[in-house]
Protein backbone atom coordinates (compact mmCIF):
# COMPACT_ATOMS: atom_id res chain seq x y z
CA UNK A 1 0.00 0.00 0.00
CA UNK A 2 1.44 3.61 -0.99
CA UNK A 3 0.97 6.40 1.15
CA UNK A 4 1.07 10.17 0.26
CA UNK A 5 4.04 11.69 0.30
CA UNK A 6 4.61 14.70 3.08
CA UNK A 7 6.83 17.51 1.03
CA UNK A 8 8.38 18.03 4.59
CA UNK A 9 8.99 14.83 5.75
CA UNK A 10 10.29 14.08 2.53
CA UNK A 11 13.07 16.64 2.81
CA UNK A 12 13.81 15.84 6.13
CA UNK A 13 14.26 12.49 5.08
CA UNK A 14 16.48 13.83 2.19
CA UNK A 15 18.51 15.83 4.95
CA UNK A 16 19.07 12.67 7.45
CA UNK A 17 19.99 10.49 4.38
CA UNK A 18 22.68 12.86 3.69
CA UNK A 19 23.34 13.38 7.94
CA UNK A 20 23.99 9.27 8.24
CA UNK A 21 26.41 9.05 5.13
CA UNK A 22 28.24 12.20 6.37
CA UNK A 23 28.27 10.65 9.58
CA UNK A 24 29.67 7.77 8.40
CA UNK A 25 33.02 9.24 6.60
CA UNK A 26 31.33 9.91 3.10
CA UNK A 27 30.75 12.62 1.18
CA UNK A 28 27.19 13.65 0.30
CA UNK A 29 25.34 16.11 -0.95
CA UNK A 30 21.87 17.04 -2.80
CA UNK A 31 22.16 16.91 -6.82
CA UNK A 32 20.33 17.64 -9.98
CA UNK A 33 17.35 19.07 -10.01
CA UNK A 34 16.21 19.19 -6.35
CA UNK A 35 19.09 21.99 -6.07
CA UNK A 36 17.88 23.78 -9.27
CA UNK A 37 14.41 23.65 -7.91
CA UNK A 38 15.25 25.01 -4.25
CA UNK A 39 17.52 28.06 -5.81
CA UNK A 40 14.72 28.75 -8.04
CA UNK A 41 12.71 28.62 -4.56
CA UNK A 42 10.88 25.99 -5.29
CA UNK A 43 9.50 23.51 -3.74
CA UNK A 44 12.14 20.10 -5.04
CA UNK A 45 9.29 17.00 -5.92
CA UNK A 46 12.05 14.80 -5.31
CA UNK A 47 15.36 14.37 -3.89
CA UNK A 48 18.61 13.13 -5.60
CA UNK A 49 21.77 12.50 -3.43
CA UNK A 50 25.38 12.22 -4.87
CA UNK A 51 28.23 10.29 -2.59
CA UNK A 52 31.45 9.26 -2.13
CA UNK A 53 29.96 5.91 -1.03
CA UNK A 54 29.74 2.97 -3.33
CA UNK A 55 26.68 1.01 -3.75
CA UNK A 56 27.58 -1.82 -1.17
CA UNK A 57 28.48 0.77 1.36
CA UNK A 58 25.25 2.54 1.02
CA UNK A 59 22.85 -0.58 0.94
CA UNK A 60 25.31 -1.70 4.67
CA UNK A 61 25.01 1.66 5.76
CA UNK A 62 20.85 1.85 5.65
CA UNK A 63 20.56 -1.67 5.14
CA UNK A 64 18.66 -4.34 2.53
CA UNK A 65 15.60 -3.78 3.65
CA UNK A 66 15.52 -0.15 3.07
CA UNK A 67 17.22 0.09 -0.17
CA UNK A 68 16.88 -1.19 -3.32
CA UNK A 69 19.21 -1.63 -6.15
CA UNK A 70 17.50 -0.42 -9.03
CA UNK A 71 20.84 0.94 -11.13
CA UNK A 72 23.72 -0.64 -8.89
CA UNK A 73 25.83 -1.26 -12.11
CA UNK A 74 25.57 2.21 -12.39
CA UNK A 75 26.09 3.15 -8.47
CA UNK A 76 22.25 3.91 -7.70
CA UNK A 77 20.69 2.48 -5.11
CA UNK A 78 16.81 3.98 -3.64
CA UNK A 79 16.75 4.14 -0.14
CA UNK A 80 13.31 4.00 1.21
CA UNK A 81 12.49 6.42 4.08
CA UNK A 82 10.00 6.37 6.79
CA UNK A 83 5.94 6.52 6.00
CA UNK A 84 5.12 9.72 4.23
CA UNK A 85 8.66 10.83 3.42
CA UNK A 86 8.84 8.78 -0.14
CA UNK A 87 12.00 7.85 -1.19
CA UNK A 88 15.81 9.24 -1.87
CA UNK A 89 17.98 8.01 -4.83
CA UNK A 90 21.51 7.95 -3.77
CA UNK A 91 24.05 7.66 -6.72
CA UNK A 92 27.74 7.15 -6.19
CA UNK A 93 30.09 10.12 -7.66
CA UNK A 94 30.62 8.73 -11.18
CA UNK A 95 32.30 9.22 -14.70
CA UNK A 96 30.47 7.20 -17.76
CA UNK A 97 32.17 6.12 -20.70
CA UNK A 98 30.76 5.54 -24.01
CA UNK A 99 26.98 5.75 -25.10
CA UNK A 100 26.85 3.03 -27.65
CA UNK A 101 23.03 2.89 -27.12
CA UNK A 102 22.32 6.25 -27.11
CA UNK A 103 21.14 6.32 -23.89
CA UNK A 104 23.17 4.46 -21.14
CA UNK A 105 26.68 4.31 -20.53
CA UNK A 106 28.52 1.34 -21.28
CA UNK A 107 30.16 1.76 -18.00
CA UNK A 108 30.67 3.87 -15.19
CA UNK A 109 34.15 4.86 -13.21
CA UNK A 110 33.23 6.19 -9.09
CA UNK A 111 34.80 9.41 -9.17
CA UNK A 112 34.26 12.99 -7.92
CA UNK A 113 31.98 15.90 -7.46
CA UNK A 114 33.81 17.79 -10.30
CA UNK A 115 33.87 15.17 -12.65
CA UNK A 116 30.40 13.53 -11.66
CA UNK A 117 28.96 17.21 -12.57
CA UNK A 118 30.37 17.23 -15.88
CA UNK A 119 29.20 14.54 -17.09
CA UNK A 120 25.20 15.48 -16.72
CA UNK A 121 23.13 16.96 -19.14
CA UNK A 122 22.94 20.95 -18.47
CA UNK A 123 24.39 23.40 -16.02
CA UNK A 124 21.26 24.49 -14.45
CA UNK A 125 21.09 20.36 -13.37
CA UNK A 126 24.89 20.13 -12.80
CA UNK A 127 24.95 21.68 -9.03
CA UNK A 128 25.26 19.85 -5.88
CA UNK A 129 24.03 21.53 -2.17
CA UNK A 130 24.88 20.22 1.56
CA UNK A 131 22.00 20.81 3.40
CA UNK A 132 23.96 20.25 6.38
CA UNK A 133 26.17 23.22 5.74
CA UNK A 134 23.63 25.19 3.82
CA UNK A 135 26.21 25.87 0.64
CA UNK A 136 26.28 25.23 -3.27
CA UNK A 137 28.94 23.14 -5.15
CA UNK A 138 29.10 24.79 -8.66
CA UNK A 139 31.81 23.26 -11.00
CA UNK A 140 29.78 23.88 -14.08
CA UNK A 141 28.40 27.97 -13.95
CA UNK A 142 24.94 26.71 -13.19
CA UNK A 143 24.07 29.23 -10.95
CA UNK A 144 25.29 32.17 -13.39
CA UNK A 145 22.77 30.52 -15.79
CA UNK A 146 20.20 29.67 -13.63
CA UNK A 147 20.67 33.49 -12.60
CA UNK A 148 20.67 34.68 -16.68
CA UNK A 149 17.55 32.38 -17.55
CA UNK A 150 19.94 29.99 -20.00
CA UNK A 151 19.53 26.52 -20.96
CA UNK A 152 23.18 25.55 -21.60
CA UNK A 153 24.82 21.78 -22.20
CA UNK A 154 27.61 20.96 -19.88
CA UNK A 155 30.91 21.06 -22.12
CA UNK A 156 30.48 20.13 -25.62
CA UNK A 157 26.52 19.98 -26.58
CA UNK A 158 27.26 17.83 -29.02
CA UNK A 159 28.42 15.13 -27.00
CA UNK A 160 26.29 15.35 -24.52
CA UNK A 161 23.15 14.75 -26.92
CA UNK A 162 25.15 11.96 -28.95
CA UNK A 163 25.53 10.20 -24.89
CA UNK A 164 21.45 10.45 -24.62
CA UNK A 165 19.52 11.78 -27.80
CA UNK A 166 16.54 12.53 -24.99
CA UNK A 167 18.32 14.99 -23.96
CA UNK A 168 17.56 17.60 -27.32
CA UNK A 169 14.19 16.88 -26.27
CA UNK A 170 14.83 17.69 -22.50
CA UNK A 171 16.16 20.85 -23.12
CA UNK A 172 13.02 22.16 -25.25
CA UNK A 173 11.08 21.28 -22.15
CA UNK A 174 13.87 22.85 -19.48
CA UNK A 175 13.49 25.88 -21.44
CA UNK A 176 9.67 26.49 -22.00
CA UNK A 177 8.76 25.31 -18.38
CA UNK A 178 11.24 26.98 -16.85
CA UNK A 179 10.97 30.33 -19.39
CA UNK A 180 14.25 30.32 -20.15
CA UNK A 181 16.25 30.89 -23.39
CA UNK A 182 18.31 28.13 -25.09
CA UNK A 183 22.36 28.85 -25.32
CA UNK A 184 23.02 29.31 -28.84
CA UNK A 185 25.06 26.51 -29.06
CA UNK A 186 22.77 24.22 -27.37
CA UNK A 187 20.15 24.86 -29.67
CA UNK A 188 22.22 24.68 -32.54
CA UNK A 189 23.18 21.18 -31.60
CA UNK A 190 19.68 20.11 -31.12
CA UNK A 191 18.91 21.13 -34.81
CA UNK A 192 21.91 19.35 -36.36
CA UNK A 193 21.34 16.10 -34.29
CA UNK A 194 17.38 15.97 -34.66
CA UNK A 195 17.65 13.23 -37.00
CA UNK A 196 19.18 11.26 -34.38
CA UNK A 197 15.63 11.50 -31.72
CA UNK A 198 14.82 8.02 -33.88
CA UNK A 199 17.15 5.91 -31.95
CA UNK A 200 15.05 6.86 -28.14
CA UNK A 201 12.41 4.58 -27.88
CA UNK A 202 8.78 5.91 -28.33
CA UNK A 203 8.19 5.27 -24.58
CA UNK A 204 10.70 7.60 -23.82
CA UNK A 205 9.56 10.34 -26.42
CA UNK A 206 5.91 9.58 -25.21
CA UNK A 207 6.93 10.58 -21.58
CA UNK A 208 8.59 14.05 -22.62
CA UNK A 209 5.68 14.80 -24.75
CA UNK A 210 3.25 14.20 -21.79
CA UNK A 211 5.33 16.71 -19.18
CA UNK A 212 5.31 19.09 -22.14
CA UNK A 213 1.42 19.33 -22.93
CA UNK A 214 0.47 18.90 -19.88
CA UNK A 215 2.55 21.84 -18.29
CA UNK A 216 1.51 25.63 -18.74
CA UNK A 217 3.78 26.23 -21.27
CA UNK A 218 2.62 23.87 -23.56
CA UNK A 219 2.67 26.32 -26.33
CA UNK A 220 6.38 27.51 -26.18
CA UNK A 221 7.31 23.97 -25.79
CA UNK A 222 5.48 23.04 -28.80
CA UNK A 223 6.46 25.96 -30.69
CA UNK A 224 10.48 24.94 -29.66
CA UNK A 225 9.96 21.70 -30.77
CA UNK A 226 9.02 22.92 -34.75
CA UNK A 227 11.87 25.47 -34.16
CA UNK A 228 14.58 22.52 -33.66
CA UNK A 229 12.70 20.37 -36.22
CA UNK A 230 11.96 17.64 -33.79
CA UNK A 231 8.51 18.03 -34.22
CA UNK A 232 8.03 16.59 -37.88
CA UNK A 233 10.20 13.83 -36.62
CA UNK A 234 8.52 12.60 -33.65
CA UNK A 235 4.97 13.08 -35.90
CA UNK A 236 5.53 13.10 -39.09
CA UNK A 237 1.93 13.40 -39.74
CA UNK A 238 2.49 17.13 -38.90
CA UNK A 239 5.33 17.93 -41.44
CA UNK A 240 2.95 19.27 -44.01
CA UNK A 241 1.52 21.30 -41.71
CA UNK A 242 4.52 22.81 -40.36
CA UNK A 243 6.25 23.92 -43.87
CA UNK A 244 4.43 27.14 -43.96
CA UNK A 245 6.06 29.59 -40.93
CA UNK A 246 2.82 31.36 -40.67
CA UNK A 247 0.44 28.24 -41.71
CA UNK A 248 -3.33 29.96 -40.43
CA UNK A 249 -4.27 26.54 -38.67
CA UNK A 250 -0.97 26.09 -36.99
CA UNK A 251 -1.03 29.20 -35.22
CA UNK A 252 -4.70 28.60 -34.45
CA UNK A 253 -3.45 25.33 -32.81
CA UNK A 254 -1.02 27.02 -31.25
CA UNK A 255 -3.44 29.68 -29.69
CA UNK A 256 -5.52 26.89 -28.40
CA UNK A 257 -2.83 25.13 -26.68
CA UNK A 258 -2.11 28.35 -25.14
CA UNK A 259 -5.98 28.88 -23.66
CA UNK A 260 -5.99 25.31 -22.17
CA UNK A 261 -6.57 24.72 -18.40
CA UNK A 262 -5.11 22.09 -16.85
CA UNK A 263 -5.48 19.70 -19.92
CA UNK A 264 -5.22 16.08 -19.34
CA UNK A 265 -1.99 14.69 -21.97
CA UNK A 266 -5.29 13.12 -23.88
CA UNK A 267 -7.06 16.52 -24.15
CA UNK A 268 -3.58 18.49 -25.07
CA UNK A 269 -2.53 15.77 -27.75
CA UNK A 270 -6.03 14.90 -29.82
CA UNK A 271 -5.81 19.50 -30.11
CA UNK A 272 -2.21 19.17 -31.38
CA UNK A 273 -3.63 16.12 -33.70
CA UNK A 274 -7.02 17.73 -34.82
CA UNK A 275 -5.75 18.06 -38.42
CA UNK A 276 -4.36 15.01 -38.91
CA UNK A 277 -6.51 12.86 -40.84
CA UNK A 278 -9.12 10.82 -38.24
CA UNK A 279 -9.56 6.93 -38.34
CA UNK A 280 -11.35 4.62 -36.02
CA UNK A 281 -9.36 2.71 -33.65
CA UNK A 282 -11.10 -0.15 -34.47
CA UNK A 283 -10.32 -0.25 -38.22
CA UNK A 284 -7.13 -1.93 -38.34
CA UNK A 285 -6.77 -1.31 -41.91
CA UNK A 286 -7.02 2.43 -41.77
CA UNK A 287 -4.73 2.09 -38.58
CA UNK A 288 -1.94 0.92 -40.77
CA UNK A 289 -2.05 3.74 -42.89
CA UNK A 290 0.58 6.58 -42.59
CA UNK A 291 -1.24 10.22 -41.52
CA UNK A 292 -3.85 9.00 -39.32
CA UNK A 293 -4.60 10.07 -35.75
CA UNK A 294 -5.12 6.49 -34.49
CA UNK A 295 -1.03 5.73 -36.16
CA UNK A 296 0.07 8.71 -34.31
CA UNK A 297 -1.24 7.01 -30.95
CA UNK A 298 0.38 3.84 -31.87
CA UNK A 299 3.48 4.82 -32.43
CA UNK A 300 3.70 6.60 -29.16
CA UNK A 301 2.87 3.39 -27.56
CA UNK A 302 -0.14 5.14 -25.99
CA UNK A 303 -2.18 2.59 -24.11
CA UNK A 304 -5.30 1.34 -25.74
CA UNK A 305 -7.97 3.29 -23.39
CA UNK A 306 -5.53 6.57 -24.41
CA UNK A 307 -5.61 5.99 -28.39
CA UNK A 308 -9.53 5.64 -27.99
CA UNK A 309 -10.23 8.78 -26.08
CA UNK A 310 -7.53 10.61 -28.28
CA UNK A 311 -8.89 9.65 -31.63
CA UNK A 312 -12.86 10.11 -30.04
CA UNK A 313 -11.59 14.23 -29.57
CA UNK A 314 -10.37 14.46 -32.34
CA UNK A 315 -13.03 12.85 -34.23
CA UNK A 316 -16.01 14.51 -32.42
CA UNK A 317 -14.08 17.83 -32.17
CA UNK A 318 -16.64 20.40 -33.70
CA UNK A 319 -19.34 17.52 -32.70
CA UNK A 320 -20.72 20.47 -31.02
CA UNK A 321 -21.03 23.12 -33.18
CA UNK A 322 -24.07 24.59 -33.59
CA UNK A 323 -25.00 22.72 -30.71
CA UNK A 324 -28.72 24.07 -30.13
CA UNK A 325 -29.68 22.88 -33.43
CA UNK A 326 -28.17 19.40 -33.22
CA UNK A 327 -31.41 16.43 -32.53
CA UNK A 328 -31.66 15.56 -29.44
CA UNK A 329 -30.79 11.79 -29.69
CA UNK A 330 -27.03 13.14 -31.33
CA UNK A 331 -26.57 15.44 -28.51
CA UNK A 332 -27.34 13.11 -26.12
CA UNK A 333 -25.15 10.74 -27.12
CA UNK A 334 -22.48 12.89 -27.53
CA UNK A 335 -22.86 14.01 -24.04
CA UNK A 336 -23.22 10.99 -22.75
CA UNK A 337 -19.11 9.90 -23.63
CA UNK A 338 -16.75 10.03 -21.21
CA UNK A 339 -14.59 12.43 -22.62
CA UNK A 340 -17.86 15.16 -21.86
CA UNK A 341 -15.52 17.69 -20.21
CA UNK A 342 -12.83 17.20 -22.82
CA UNK A 343 -14.70 17.41 -25.69
CA UNK A 344 -16.22 20.98 -24.18
CA UNK A 345 -12.89 22.54 -23.41
CA UNK A 346 -11.99 21.38 -27.22
CA UNK A 347 -14.99 23.29 -28.11
CA UNK A 348 -14.18 26.62 -26.09
CA UNK A 349 -10.19 27.13 -26.67
CA UNK A 350 -11.50 26.38 -30.76
CA UNK A 351 -13.57 29.41 -30.27
CA UNK A 352 -11.45 31.40 -28.52
CA UNK A 353 -8.78 31.01 -30.71
CA UNK A 354 -10.86 31.68 -33.46
CA UNK A 355 -11.93 34.99 -31.87
CA UNK A 356 -15.89 33.26 -31.78
CA UNK A 357 -18.31 33.42 -29.40
CA UNK A 358 -19.03 30.58 -26.54
CA UNK A 359 -22.62 30.22 -27.62
CA UNK A 360 -21.96 26.37 -28.23
CA UNK A 361 -20.31 25.94 -24.75
CA UNK A 362 -23.06 27.97 -23.04
CA UNK A 363 -25.91 26.02 -24.54
CA UNK A 364 -24.28 23.02 -23.85
CA UNK A 365 -23.73 23.66 -20.25
CA UNK A 366 -27.12 25.25 -19.21
CA UNK A 367 -28.54 21.88 -21.34
CA UNK A 368 -26.10 19.78 -18.94
CA UNK A 369 -27.54 21.81 -15.51
CA UNK A 370 -31.41 21.09 -17.00
CA UNK A 371 -31.26 17.36 -18.09
CA UNK A 372 -30.45 14.71 -15.53
CA UNK A 373 -28.07 12.15 -15.90
CA UNK A 374 -30.37 9.20 -16.36
CA UNK A 375 -31.58 11.24 -19.52
CA UNK A 376 -28.44 11.37 -21.15
CA UNK A 377 -28.20 8.12 -21.33
CA UNK A 378 -31.32 6.03 -20.23
CA UNK A 379 -30.90 1.99 -20.32
CA UNK A 380 -32.34 0.97 -23.61
CA UNK A 381 -35.57 -0.16 -23.36
CA UNK A 382 -35.65 -2.90 -25.98
CA UNK A 383 -32.49 -5.79 -26.55
CA UNK A 384 -32.42 -8.40 -28.83
CA UNK A 385 -34.07 -10.45 -26.87
CA UNK A 386 -37.37 -8.63 -27.15
CA UNK A 387 -37.23 -8.58 -30.91
CA UNK A 388 -36.79 -12.52 -30.71
CA UNK A 389 -40.04 -12.69 -28.80
CA UNK A 390 -41.58 -10.57 -31.50
CA UNK A 391 -40.72 -13.07 -34.23
CA UNK A 392 -37.81 -11.13 -35.74
CA UNK A 393 -35.50 -13.37 -37.26
CA UNK A 394 -31.93 -12.14 -36.47
CA UNK A 395 -30.15 -10.10 -38.72
CA UNK A 396 -29.14 -7.03 -40.16
CA UNK A 397 -32.12 -5.58 -39.71
CA UNK A 398 -31.92 -6.41 -35.73
CA UNK A 399 -29.41 -3.53 -35.27
CA UNK A 400 -31.78 -1.58 -37.50
CA UNK A 401 -34.75 -1.74 -35.33
CA UNK A 402 -32.25 -1.13 -32.17
CA UNK A 403 -31.11 2.13 -33.39
CA UNK A 404 -34.31 3.48 -34.54
CA UNK A 405 -36.27 2.57 -30.87
CA UNK A 406 -32.90 4.00 -29.21
CA UNK A 407 -32.90 7.55 -31.03
CA UNK A 408 -36.51 7.65 -30.24
CA UNK A 409 -36.06 7.26 -26.98
CA UNK A 410 -33.59 9.98 -26.68
CA UNK A 411 -35.56 12.22 -28.61
CA UNK A 412 -38.56 11.59 -26.15
CA UNK A 413 -41.13 10.25 -28.18
CA UNK A 414 -41.04 6.70 -26.86
CA UNK A 415 -40.99 6.07 -22.65
CA UNK A 416 -41.66 2.96 -22.25
CA UNK A 417 -41.18 -0.72 -22.88
CA UNK A 418 -44.62 -0.76 -24.52
CA UNK A 419 -44.39 1.81 -26.28
CA UNK A 420 -40.94 0.86 -28.19
CA UNK A 421 -42.56 -2.66 -28.43
CA UNK A 422 -45.39 -0.56 -30.48
CA UNK A 423 -43.21 1.18 -32.79
CA UNK A 424 -41.30 -1.89 -33.63
CA UNK A 425 -44.48 -3.49 -34.76
CA UNK A 426 -45.53 -0.59 -37.00
CA UNK A 427 -41.89 -0.71 -38.24
CA UNK A 428 -42.41 -4.43 -39.21
CA UNK A 429 -46.20 -4.02 -40.29
CA UNK A 430 -46.91 -0.60 -41.32
CA UNK A 431 -50.61 0.17 -41.43
CA UNK A 432 -51.82 0.20 -44.89
CA UNK A 433 -51.97 3.14 -46.58
CA UNK A 434 -55.69 4.31 -47.41
CA UNK A 435 -57.38 4.25 -50.73
CA UNK A 436 -57.81 6.87 -53.16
Amino acid sequence: MTHPIDPSLQCEFAVDVVRQLTRAGFRALWAGGCVRDLLMGKSPKDFDVATSATPVQVRALFGERKTIPVGESFGVIIVLGPRGAGQVEVATFRTDGSYSDGRRPDQVVFSTPEEDAARRDFTINGMFYDPLTETVSDYVGGQADLEAGIIRAIGNARQRFAEDKLRMLRAVRFAAHLDFEIDDSTVDAVRDMAGEISVVSAERITQELTRMLTDRHRRRAIHLCRFTGLLSLIIPELAELLQHEEASEWNVTLAMLDELRQPTFELALALLLRTVPFADPNDRSRIEEHGHVAAVCRRLKLANKQTDRVCWLVGQQSALRGADQLRLSTLKRTLAHPGREELLELTRVAAVARGEELTDVEFVRSFLQRTPAKELDPPPLLTGNDLIQLKIEPGPKFADYLELVRIEQLEGRITSRDEAIAFVCALISPSPKPQA
